[in-house]
């Protein structure tokens, strides 16, 4: 621990319990104690502190933690025991892990779950511009002006965002794949949505390195050590720091993307 302690919302997300953000929300309803003192924003645990959340004593989990799950539809991405069909209850792992960003309930597929904030915080913060790609079936034939608007950038009115432009490819009459670097709230919905269009089947089949691959719907793995090689090296000069992304501005370009991921020898070793 650092010598002048670290901020308490650091140490829950590093123990595990939750998000910075999320952890901001649980100190500010009062949930958090250090010593028996009820913690406030932005104070510091110091060595040989006693953190409780829920009355609980918090202690850090030494064993890296980090799993790939095949999220049926009807499940909720969240760690919050009030919702009947939250993710944690659903899968009844034995240690206390939490969801690495959102898949919103009427969708299915790939979801990370760890015990490691560092890691959360890298991967999911809009202005790393990490990829997540999405199998997408819409309810009428698709058009080719239909897949050049949502690779284009999309205003999300109610938002009161544009989308960043993205690469967007017809696999069928009614099917789309899609790569996005930014995570709004129902994004692809929404997108599909400004042209007309409504979402009938949306699918993660792949986050950055990590691929959705034949793991049954349901189920779960553990990601394999050459997995999180390659993902500690995309994310190695991410900030975890929060993000104010420039929703104007055209980021397309080369330096944005998951490089790694389509370069010749990745390409190539995945072939073997």
């Amino acid at each position: 621990m650092e010598e002048n302690g670290v901020r308490i919302n650091k140490f829950l997300s590093e123990a595990g319990v939750c998000s910075r953000r999320e952890a901001d929300r649980q100190i500010e309803a009062g949930k958090v104690g250090i010593d028996g003192v009820t913690a406030k924003t932005g104070d510091r645990v110091l060595k040989g502190q006693t953190v409780t959340y829920n009355g609980q004593v918090v202690s850090k989990e030494e064993e890296m933690i980090l799993i790939a799950l095949n999220k049926p539809a009807g499940i909720v991405c969240t760690a919050e025991k009030r919702e009947k069909n939250n993710v944690i209850d659903y899968l009844n792992y034995p240690k206390r892990i939490y969801p690495i960003g959102r898949l919103d309930k009427d969708s299915e597929g790939l979801l990370l779950l760890t015990n490691n904030g560092e890691i959360v915080n890298k991967m999911m913060r809009s202005g790393n511009r990490h990829e997540k790609e999405y199998i997408v079936t819409v309810n009428k034939t698709i058009s080719d002006s239909f897949i050049r608007g949502l690779a284009g950038g999309v205003p999300l009115v109610e938002l009161g965002v544009t989308t960043r432009k993205c690469h967007v490819k017809k696999l069928s009459s009614k099917q789309f794949k899609i790569i996005l670097t930014q995570g709004y709230n129902r994004q692809i919905r929404r997108m599909c949505e400004y042209f007309g269009y409504r979402v009938v089947k949306l699918e993660r089949v792949r986050i950055m390195n990590i691929e959705l691959g034949d793991l049954p719907r349901g189920k779960y793995r553990a990601v394999t050590p050459l997995e999180y090689k390659g993902l500690k090296r995309l994310i190695a000069d991410s900030s975890n720091q929060p993000v104010i992304p420039d929703t104007n501005k055209d980021h397309s370009d080369k330096k944005y993307t998951d490089k790694k991921h389509t370069d010749k020898k990745y390409q190539d070793r995945r072939a073997k």
